[in-house]
C-alpha cells in the first residue's frame, strides 16, 4: 500500500504561481499512474491532471490546461503539479492520488489518496 502526502499549499493572489508535492511512501510509485484532483466548497471532487506509470503521458482537465504542469521523479518517489497564472477558481483542497489504472480520470478509479493541501487565491 501506497501512503501519500501532499504540501506546497497556501494563499497567494491570482497570477501567482504554486507547485504542490506529493511524497510518497511505503511503495514505489514508479508503478502507479498518479493523478492531481480537487474539491472546493460545495462542489465534487473534481479531476484535475494526472500522468501514466511508464512513458510520462499527461492529461489535463480543460480548466487548467496550459497552466497546469504534472511531473514525476520516480527517483523522488514524489509527484508535482505547478500552477502557473492561478485563478479565483483555482480555490480548493488539492489532493494527490494513485491507481494502477493507465488512463484513470474518475476519482472513483484512484484507491490511495493523500490528505490534501489548502489553496486559496485571492483576487
Amino acid at each position: 500500500q501506497v501512503q501519500l502526502v501532499e504540501s506546497g499549499g497556501g494563499l497567494v493572489q491570482a497570477g501567482d504561481s504554486l507547485r504542490l508535492s506529493c511524497a510518497a511512501s511505503g511503495r514505489a510509485i514508479s508503478s502507479y499512474t498518479m493523478g492531481w484532483f480537487r474539491q472546493a466548497p460545495g462542489k465534487e471532487r473534481a479531476f484535475v491532471a494526472r500522468i501514466k506509470a511508464s512513458g510520462g503521458i499527461t492529461s489535463y482537465a480543460d480548466s487548467v490546461k496550459g497552466r497546469f504542469t504534472i511531473s514525476r521523479d520516480n527517483a523522488k518517489n514524489t509527484v508535482y503539479l505547478q500552477m502557473n497564472s492561478l485563478k479565483p477558481e483555482d480555490t480548493a483542497v488539492y489532493y494527490c492520488a494513485a491507481t494502477n489504472i493507465d488512463y484513470a480520470t474518475n476519482h472513483q478509479n484512484y484507491p490511495y489518496w493523500g490528505q490534501g493541501t489548502q489553496v486559496a487565491v485571492s483576487s
